[in-house]
């Protein structure tokens, strides 16, 4: 009887250890891997491509073209190509030559005599600028004809330093160079175009947010198309402009909110949280030459300043990703992965969680012909989440894996995910798994915007397909042009019961597609009231690598005051963690120091609505008031910063 009791316990104590445990991260699929740098060499990257021979070449903002040789090596060698030129956020081959987007020109760059540096630096258009500091160019990116595109950073005002301005032809829009040299206006409505990319032969860009932009975005770009900045309408009225919509037509539709005090002195627009919200889609059923976003990013959950677009084609060396896009983050350091479809002749698709913890804002990526990564990172003046303000890393996929959603499509009555392994089925047949909402962001001359209209739609019920890799989710409630958060929780593996990498999805839904919905009777119904609140309320959980080996447990704070591991997931709903850690300067002032100024509780929370960005003079990025922040977070979040000082 003894014997027995004793395997009773044994058993009962290796089943709570199992729940204890916590399934694999990121970091137990795709390894982060520094390269050795030479001494003294500084690589604030720009610019990134990979040549026919295997090397890669390195733009960057200092002027210089490095080519580095055998680049996946223990000692990769590093050898200057070029040198003088200014701020080269962007790099291209062709035919045997670079091509780099400076600030006011795109140049090539021809290696004639053989000796491995550039001796020709050859001007094939130069376009104006005004001068102003924020007037990045990026590119160029190859066209299937053999033609490059550009795209051209705005200004910002003089005294209203917080509105994007188009000073000289070509700031706030993406043009195209042909082949003849000759320069043609191509799109508008931009405002910081840092990602410009050619994705199977077709034209995209990645936005910033900031006025008129409420978040980061991915836009698919037509000739002719404006995007939603009004800036660079003050060009369109011009005979070669392909752009057919004017400022005129656009301040009709949209305050620009030019108001002054009684000082005479410009105002800052900041967000009103009970106004009636305008937004883009809006202005498209009126003028159909404005695009919009094939997916809209959210801010700092997916990141706060969206880079380069990159699309795998590495056949399966990088994963099990192949034709999928990549998107870089250079504030918060990150990678995410982006599914695309076109629905109605136009493109839409999901946001997903990829990689973090890179060591510099992520800008630039290029695949090496051995499958893996190149990640280019800089961050002078532009503040990111890493110890370095600067540098080149690898990402190595090492062949294990990882229980993530594989795609997400739009249905007639919902989404269908598939996996890339198959789902526990009484998990997925549990609509306690999952959770729906959708939100929308406004189009005004704000600095970003919070994410507004927010609701929570009614899961009707689900159908698990036979092989267990597919789930369609039928929603009661989809919203045309609204961002679907898609919550996947309590969806566990079915071979080791592991949750999904990344449980969450944000489906930017342009279009409902056409076709049959699911039979009532086909679908699954049952709610077990235990999935998604044992997740809301989990403890903290041991990590475990898929090879069994664990990391211990962060520890836990006073209970006095909200613990890390209770508040966050409140700074992560809030969007605080996009620009503040715990102890570092990132974008904003780390917490530590903050609570080191000896703010009261009641004082912190009315910096939270009411920010005073004098206060953090070295910081170059202002904070943005966050009205939606509940009063409830704010208070607790406020309490856990104090807590910081003692």
């Amino acid at each position: 009887m003894k014997k027995i009791a004793q395997l009773a316990f044994m058993l009962l104590a290796s089943l709570t250890t199992l729940h204890a445990q916590e399934s694999p991260k990121e970091e137990d699929f795709y390894k982060i891997v520094t390269p050795a740098i030479p001494e003294g060499i500084i690589l604030e990257v720009g610019g990134l491509t990979t040549l026919p021979n295997g090397s890669l070449a390195i733009s960057t903002r200092r002027g210089e073209v490095w080519i580095v040789e055998n680049p996946t090596s223990p000692k990769p060698y590093f050898r200057k190509f070029a040198t003088g030129l200014h701020e080269i956020l962007g790099l291209a081959y062709k035919e045997g030559a670079l091509y780099c987007a400076q600030r006011g020109e795109l140049t090539k760059l021809v290696d004639k005599n053989g000796d491995g540096k550039a001796d020709i630096y050859e001007t094939v258009y130069a376009w104006p600028l005004s001068g102003h500091y924020h007037e990045y160019s990026f590119g160029p990116k190859l066209a299937p004809d053999g033609s490059f595109f550009v795209s051209g950073n705005v200004a910002f005002g003089d005294e209203e330093w917080w509105r994007g301005e188009s000073r000289v032809p070509g700031r706030g829009w993406i043009f195209h160079i042909t082949n003849d040299g000759k320069f043609e206006p191509y799109a508008t409505g931009v405002r910081s175009p840092a990602g410009i990319s050619m994705l199977n032969g077709e034209l995209f860009y990645t936005e910033n947010q900031g006025d008129w932009q409420g978040t980061g975005g991915i836009f698919q770009v037509k000739k002719g198309d404006f995007m939603g900045h009004p800036a660079g309408l003050k060009w369109a009225e011009l005979p070669n402009s392909p752009v057919k919509l004017t400022e005129k037509q656009f301040f009709a539709e949209r305050d620009n909110r030019q108001k002054r005090n009684e000082q005479n002195r410009a105002i800052k627009p900041e967000n009103i949280v009970d106004e009636k919200p305008e937004f883009l889609y809006q202005l498209k059923e009126k003028y159909d030459m404005v695009r919009l976003p094939a997916v809209w990013l959210p801010y700092g959950v997916h990141g706060v300043s969206t880079a380069e677009m990159i699309l795998d084609d590495t056949k399966g060396d990088f994963g099990p990703f192949t034709g999928q896009i990549f998107v870089g983050d250079q504030g918060q350091s990150n990678i995410m992965r982006v599914v695309l479809e076109k629905v109605k002749g136009e493109y839409q698709g999901a946001s997903i969680g990829f990689r973090s913890g890179f060591q510099s804002g992520v800008l630039r990526m290029a695949f090496d012909k051995d499958g893996s990564m190149y990640v280019g990172e800089t961050n002078r003046g532009w503040g990111s989440a890493g110890d370095a303000n600067q540098g080149l890393q690898r990402l190595v996929w090492n062949g294990k894996m990882p229980f993530e959603m594989y795609t997400v499509k739009a249905m007639p009555d919902g989404f269908e995910i598939e996996f890339t392994m198959p789902v526990d089925r009484k998990s997925a047949e549990d609509l306690d798994s999952y959770k729906v909402s959708s939100y929308l962001y406004k189009h005004f001359p704000v600095y970003g915007s919070p994410p507004v209209n927010t609701e929570d739609l009614k899961i009707k019920g689900v159908k698990l397909s036979a092989d267990g890799k597919k789930v369609r989710v039928v929603v009661d409630g989809l919203r045309q042009y609204y961002v679907h958060k898609i919550q996947l929780e309590g969806v566990r593996s079915e071979a080791n019961s592991w949750s999904l990498v990344h449980s969450d999805a944000y489906y930017t839904l342009n279009n409902i597609p056409d076709g049959e919905k699911l039979k009532a009777t086909e679908l699954k119904t049952t709610r077990s009231g235990k999935t998604q609140a044992s997740v809301d309320k989990a403890p903290a959980k041991e990590h475990v690598s898929p090879d069994g080996k664990g990391k211990t447990a962060p520890t836990t704070a006073s209970a006095k005051v909200p613990t890390w591991e209770e508040i966050k997931p409140i700074l992560t709903k809030n969007t605080c963690l996009a620009c503040h850690t715990t102890d570092k300067k990132v974008v904003g002032p780390s917490y530590m120091d903050v609570a080191k100024r000896k703010y009261s509780n009641e004082k912190i929370v009315d910096l939270i609505y009411n920010p005073k960005p004098e206060n953090w003079p070295d910081y170059s990025t202002p904070m943005a008031p966050m009205p939606q922040v509940p009063k409830a977070d704010a208070a607790k979040i406020a309490a856990w910063i104090n807590s910081l000082a003692k």
